[in-house]
C-alpha cells in the first residue's frame, strides 16, 4: 500500500507502525478509535487477558479520542493518526495543520464542562509533547503509554 493510505502498516524489526490518513474524512473520532482498536487486536493488547490489559487498551483508545477531538476543535481537523508499538510502549501521534499549543487547562476544574482533554492525556501517559515541522505550518501532538504488565 502507498504510505498514508488507511490501514498502512510497517513491521520491519522495530516498532510496529500503523498510519491512518484522516484529512478530509468525516466522522474522524470513531474512525480513529476503530482503527486503533484493530491495531490493538493485531498487537495482542486485545482481547484483554485481565483487568490491567483491558484498562491499558481503554487508555489508548481514550488518548486517541482526545487528541483527534482536539485537532477537530482547535485546528482544522486531523491530517493523520500514527500508532507505533513495541513491547513496552505505544506511541500515538496526531498531525494537523493548526498553530495552537495544546496544554492542560490550569487550574483544572473537574466539575466544569469541556477542557479536560489534555489533562486526561497528561494523567494517562508516560509523556507527551508537540513537534512542529520546519518550514511549514502544523504540528504533531504525540503521547506515549506503557504496555500492560
Amino acid at each position: 500500500m502507498p504510505s498514508g493510505t488507511p490501514g498502512d502498516t510497517q513491521d520491519i524489526g522495530g516498532p510496529q507502525v500503523r498510519r491512518l490518513r484522516l484529512q478530509g474524512e468525516s466522522g474522524v473520532v470513531p474512525l480513529a478509535r476503530d482503527f486503533t482498536r484493530q491495531a490493538l487486536y493485531a498487537w495482542g493488547w486485545l482481547p484483554a487477558a485481565g483487568a490491567d490489559q483491558r484498562a491499558a487498551a481503554e487508555d489508548v483508545l481514550l488518548v486517541v479520542s482526545e487528541l483527534v477531538t482536539n485537532a477537530c476543535l482547535h485546528a482544522e481537523g486531523p491530517d493523520e493518526l500514527l500508532l507505533a508499538c513495541d513491547n513496552k510502549v505505544i506511541r500515538v501521534e496526531v498531525s494537523d495543520g493548526g498553530t495552537g499549543q495544546p496544554a492542560p487547562r490550569t487550574p483544572h476544574r473537574a466539575g466544569r464542562p469541556g477542557g479536560h482533554g489534555m489533562f486526561i492525556v497528561q494523567r494517562l501517559c508516560l509523556d507527551w509533547g508537540v513537534v512542529r515541522p520546519t518550514g511549514r505550518p502544523g504540528k504533531t501532538v504525540w503521547a506515549e503509554l506503557g504496555a500492560p504488565g
